[in-house]
């Protein structure tokens, strides 16, 4: 066995070890003393009172006589024998006695003694492990390592803090963060303010306290924040929210107290505080209390920054947002097209790749064919590919593994093996015909990548399209995508003379953009130039900003949208109907069309359209994402690179001495 395999040194191992090994000497004192043999009264007296051998008698716990014979008579230590009550034995034994004419000068002694048999001691085992147990858990700190600091530790460690510590061992760096350069920009001023505080307090500016980042799931806030504690070289402090909230009352206040505030920062948000609710306040309200006094003792001589990362910024408290808190509110949407480049291009670099493939060319087109993606689908997506080459045993990763990645993220797993009846498999194959029909000979509809009628996830067919990169919808340009959406239930109608449970996911969407179009976007003349918005899931009384007369007047509206959208898309189906056919049963034949064969059976679209990443971009200045620095900021990293030059410079002073 190797030196240090046990760890002699600690003090609650070697607690533990002494306990334990008084309970095992008690457990075999027991075990081997020698008990003696058993005899009866009869015996004792024809065998050993009769023939004088007995030196002495001691009753034991007034349950038994040991009787202990003459030295050199026998070799037997002693024997003895049970008794019902001691006044029962002296009687006895005197009358024997008596009988025996053994006068009183000669009569056996008798002596009274109380022994422990172990069975205190075995019933007093649970307590000795339970008392011990707590002994231990009240020398040692939680998860089993000594807190060594704050509060009483062990099971009474629940008002310490859960946050976690981090310098010098974050690999996450700024040049690993991209498709967010504006908010980078931000942070990096932070980041900036931390290593050369003098830059700004020469001028007498004052950093800004803390910053929120907002934005949806997936754009890359824990990430900025992680390159933040990778630059900056300063302890990094990490808690989420929740962990704030305990069941013990005061702990969360109690955990923000106890932060060093001189290690920055840390991640935490408070909730609105609630108005009018009868009971006083909760645990939530009494941890932004504190955090919020906690924030303002930050001071600008302390250099604290606080980041904050939530993608619900409508359910914090106003009192976090104003000047001199969280006074920086930095909004990380999904990346535009450019910014989708630049996030492929820092995921694809663990890559192997083909060697005739670029990995900028390759970063342009999978970033103009995932529209609306966010870092973290894009990361998916680069992983998927990898792990898609793997299964198909190829030395490297092409650009067909990416295409099947994408069509993954989007659509689900692909499933080959899922039977479908003949007349399922037409009627879906009719459906997505009708899909792409009306996509193809409407002008304001998303450009067609490729159809399938090969099922994904939980649908039954599946359709990539492209869409454009743009911010502002005018009324032609979302109705003609809810006659897109109408095309597979037309279709069905058309041909089949029934419907399915088919269309249940596009008349969902239809019935949003039609809500959205009337309600939150105005553009319903009977309505007029009103928006309200709409209500939130989970709101089981939504309260309505208008009468029932404009709630009706708005559900006439939407029926009235969504019917001219029907019959327009019909109309056209019925004016196409050769087409939809054509499309129809090439999907039946082959499974899978792509905008090759879309062209081939239908013609070129008659619309101009954009697909590749050139076309995209096209005016707005530069191919590739701005990424110049102010000049504030161009040597926001200089204190790092005069340490790499002193480092430098030691080494090769050293080589020279050698």
């Amino acid at each position: 066995m190797q030196k240090g395999e046990f760890p002699w040194d600690n003090k609650d191992f070697r607690y533990l070890l002494v306990m334990g090994a008084g309970i095992v000497s008690g457990f075999l004192y027991f075990y081997w003393r020698d008990p003696g043999r058993e005899i009866n009264w009869k015996h004792f007296v024809q065998y050993y009172l009769a023939r004088g051998m007995v030196e002495r008698l001691e009753v034991v716990n007034k349950e038994f006589v040991r009787v202990f014979p003459v030295p050199g008579v026998t070799s037997e230590k002693y024997v003895w024998f049970n008794i019902g009550s001691v006044d029962t034995f002296e009687r006895n034994l005197e009358a024997a006695q008596q009988e025996l004419g053994i006068d009183i000068a000669h009569q056996v002694s008798v002596v009274y003694s109380t022994e422990s048999d172990g069975s205190f001691l075995v019933s007093m085992v649970p307590t000795l492990l339970l008392v011990g147990f707590l002994l231990f858990s009240l020398r040692r700190g939680p998860m089993g390592s000594g807190r060594g600091g704050r509060g009483p530790g062990g099971i009474f460690s629940v008002a310490e803090t859960t946050a976690k510590i981090m310098k010098g061992n974050i690999e996450v760096q700024f040049k690993d963060v991209a498709g967010c350069e504006e908010a980078k920009l931000e942070i990096m001023e932070f980041v900036n303010f931390l290593k050369n505080p003098k830059q700004y307090q020469e001028l007498g500016a004052k950093i800004p306290k803390g910053a929120m980042l907002t934005g949806p799931p997936g754009t890359g806030k824990t990430l900025l924040a992680k390159a933040t504690a990778g630059e900056a070289n300063v302890p990094f402090i990490t808690v989420n929210g929740s962990e704030f909230l305990e069941m013990f009352v005061g702990v969360g206040p109690a955990r923000v107290r106890l932060e060093n505030p001189s290690k920055p920062p840390q991640d935490a948000v408070g909730r609105k505080r609630s108005h009018g609710q009868f009971g006083g306040q909760n645990e939530q309200e009494n941890t932004l209390n504190q955090l919020l006094v906690e924030m303002d003792g930050f001071n600008s001589s302390t250099n604290v920054v606080v980041l904050a990362g939530t993608n619900r910024p409508d359910v914090l408290d106003p009192a976090l947002m104003r000047p001199g808190r969280f006074d920086r509110q930095i909004y990380i949407g999904p990346p535009d097209i450019k910014g989708r480049a630049s996030i492929f291009k820092v995921h694809l670099r663990p890559l192997r790749l083909d060697a005739d493939i670029s990995r900028d060319a390759l970063a342009r087109k999978m970033a103009a064919r995932t529209p609306g993606f966010t870092g973290a689908d894009i990361a998916n997506v680069c992983n998927e590919a990898a792990l898609i080459a793997a299964r198909h045993a190829s030395p490297t990763v092409n650009e067909k593994h990416f295409e099947q990645a994408i069509e993954r993220v989007i659509g689900g797993l692909e499933k080959k093996t899922q039977i479908l009846q003949p007349n399922e498999k037409t009627i879906v194959a009719y459906h997505e015909a009708g899909h792409a029909v009306v996509g193809w000979f409407l002008e304001h509809a998303d450009p067609l990548l490729k159809v399938s009628i090969i099922p994904r996830g939980k649908g039954l067919g599946y359709a990539q399209y492209l869409p454009r990169e743009q911010f502002l919808y005018t009324r032609e340009q979302l109705f003609d995508r809810m006659c897109m959406m109408l095309g597979g239930r037309v279709a069905e109608q058309l041909f089949f003379g029934r419907i399915t449970t088919g269309a249940q996911d596009d008349l969902r969407k239809v019935t949003q953009s039609a809500y959205a179009q009337v309600v939150q976007f105005g553009m319903s003349d009977k309505l007029g130039q009103l928006s309200f918005d709409l209500p939130q899931p989970g709101n089981l009384a939504p309260e309505k900003p208008y009468s029932e007369a404009t709630a009706e007047l708005i559900d006439e509206e939407v029926r009235a949208l969504i019917a001219t959208a029907y019959q327009k898309t019909q109309a056209l189906l019925t004016h196409c109907r050769d087409q939809v056919e054509k499309v129809g049963k090439r999907l039946l034949e082959k499974e899978v069309l792509e905008k090759a064969d879309m062209v081939e059976l239908l013609g070129p679209r008659p619309f101009a359209e954009k697909s590749t990443y050139e076309e995209f971009v096209e005016g707005t200045g530069s191919l590739e994402e701005d990424t110049t620095l102010p000049e504030g900021l161009k040597d926001w990293n200089l204190e790092q690179k005069e340490e790499e030059e002193e480092e430098g410079q030691g080494q090769r002073s050293q080589e020279k001495a050698f």
